[in-house]
């Protein structure tokens, strides 16, 4: 069975593209794995769907998915199962939005994987996420990060070079030049593909 393994993805398309296999273009694309001998990490940064906002009574944390947020969130875990993502860990914000999302990625993707939830994730600035990172332990190559803008985009930012929107529950795949999750710093990524949920309603 062709599985992929973090973000080695090669694209096969009907004509003679040489578009880079990834970011936001997801047309085609067909994945398998890569070397499994590989221990280089992979971190996929999952932003929480779309949140209610109607019960003013609410504190930001308390806030649930709204219908549309819901939808995203399983359109999410489908391309997962589609593409064959795996994971060998998902970290969390506990804030209800962010814990619904991952609740309902993983179902719709069927990942049978550990689901733990860190508080430094919500509301967490650049060198908070870096620190969650950091203290990853070495046996979980893949690791799905889910959280809050705007510190996930200030991580992509940082580990990649590359300023991107990260609209409600997209997906981002980060390959990293790194085998230790302590050794990770600042430029050590490369953005291998970035999925908003709005590409894959059009589709």
């Amino acid at each position: 069975m062709n599985m992929l393994q973090g973000c080695d993805i090669r694209t096969i398309r009907d004509g003679s593209s040489t578009k880079h296999p990834g970011l936001t273009d997801i047309t085609g694309a067909f994945a398998y794995p890569g070397d499994m001998e590989n221990e280089m990490k992979t971190l996929l940064l999952l932003r929480h769907a779309k949140s209610s906002k109607d019960d003013p009574s609410l504190k930001d944390f308390d806030r649930p998915l709204n219908e549309r947020g819901k939808n995203d969130a399983q359109l999410i875990g489908k391309y997962i199962r589609k593409q064959k993502i795996k994971a060998d860990l998902v970290v969390g914000s506990p804030a209800e939005r962010a814990r619904q999302t991952a609740e309902l990625v993983l179902k719709s993707a069927g990942l049978k994987v550990e689901l733990r939830f860190d508080k430094r994730i919500y509301e967490a600035a650049v060198r908070s996420l870096l620190n969650v990172v950091s203290q990853i332990e070495d046996t979980a190559n893949v690791v799905i990060l889910v959280g809050h803008n705007p510190g996930f985009e200030e991580l992509l930012e940082a580990l990649t070079g590359e300023a991107r929107d990260l609209p409600t529950a997209s997906l981002a795949c980060i390959e990293l030049s790194v085998e230790k999750w302590s050794k990770v710093r600042a430029g050590e990524g490369q953005l291998k593909w970035l999925v908003p949920p709005r590409k894959l309603r059009s589709n």
